[in-house]
């Protein structure tokens, strides 16, 4: 029995190894941006400083919306949303990005009314699982739909929706099913950066996705070398993760503000915060590469945000998460372009 054991888990450890050594011969990092939805169609003027950036891949958005995190009701693909957030929306902005030789993630995602977190969403009895379940059906497998049709190279089956998943496994497992039915790409799901361990399909996707905002540093600028160090247990406990699934690592989503602290809570997003600090964002930033883009674990990730007015956002007096016009664009564009 003890000989059975160790040799399952001796063929386990090859068959990880062998994965990364097939996924670092044959592919290059993913380096994404995460595509904001816009009211608006988007033209090759909006595509451009993507391609600027030396992006390979870009996050494409669209929306559900749900009323509170105890509502069953997913409203999504009406007239009433924003362009971008829409289907046709997320098929024009997908086909013009790939026609210009971006490779495209399809990541369809949830709004909960008042910016309530969509980790917190959780149905009260049966009935109303039973109800979100079909109403999440519909909407996921409306992208999954679109997902196949347009050939994307990756789709994400959720994000942050950690109360649905623990509490509901079977229906997600039989969701992926249904999915892999339709769509024959690449799968994962964005979890949260606390959550990823707590998920249990990941055995019937591709990657571990992972919103990537962990705190690295609790000083008003982090150094490059602070953040570098607060990585560390980080990278041990995802790399043994990733050995133990024999999976890659994707970040689905990271970044850091232009604001002082960026890296003791990346997650952040209240616009109350004043003040400004580009040198954080750099410094965070630029840690996170040379900590992460080396490792053959890590399949790379997508930057929290790029909008597609470029000329319009970001800028040297913005404290929110895109780097658009400001230091930390530079950076990435350092990393992004590396042979």
């Amino acid at each position: 029995m003890k000989k059975c054991l160790k040799l399952a888990v001796l063929s386990r450890a090859l068959l990880f190894c062998l994965l990364l050594q097939s996924c670092t011969a044959q592919t290059s990092k993913i380096n994404g941006i995460s595509y904001v939805a816009a009211r608006d169609r988007a033209t090759q003027a909006h595509v451009q400083p993507v391609l600027d950036l030396g992006a390979s891949h870009a996050a494409i958005m669209p929306f559900g919306f749900i009323r509170g995190d105890q509502s069953a009701q997913i409203i999504h693909n009406t007239k009433r949303q924003w362009f971008g957030e829409r289907r046709d929306g997320a098929q024009h902005y997908i086909e013009l990005l790939k026609a210009n030789g971006i490779k495209i993630m399809l990541k369809p995602q949830l709004w909960i009314s008042r910016g309530t977190y969509t980790g917190y969403l959780k149905m009260e009895d049966e009935t109303q699982w039973k109800a979100l379940e079909a109403s999440y059906r519909d909407f996921i497998m409306e992208y999954a739909t679109l997902a196949q049709e347009t050939e994307v190279a990756l789709f994400s089956i959720g994000t942050e929706l950690e109360q649905f998943v623990v509490n509901r496994p079977e229906f997600w497992k039989s969701l992926i099913k249904d999915i892999r039915k339709v769509y024959k790409g690449k799968l994962t799901y964005a979890s949260n950066w606390d959550e990823y361990k707590r998920v249990p399909f990941w055995d019937q996707l591709d990657y571990i996705g992972i919103d990537g905002y962990f705190p690295v540093c609790e000083q008003e600028t982090p150094t490059v070398a602070s953040a570098r160090a607060g990585w560390q247990p980080w990278k041990a406990t995802l790399k043994a993760f990733a050995k133990a699934q024999s999976k890659q690592i994707l970040f689905t989503e990271w970044g850091y503000r232009s604001m002082d602290y960026t890296g003791k809570e990346p997650w952040v997003s209240d616009h109350t915060i004043e003040g400004v600090n580009l040198q954080a964002q750099v410094n965070v930033t630029r840690a996170a590469f040379e900590e992460l883009w080396a490792e053959d674990w890590f399949a790379g990730g997508f930057i929290w945000k790029w909008f597609i007015y470029h000329d319009r956002v970001g800028g040297v007096t913005d404290n929110q998460f895109t780097p658009q016009n400001k230091p930390a664009e530079a950076v990435i564009r350092e990393y992004f372009t590396q042979e």
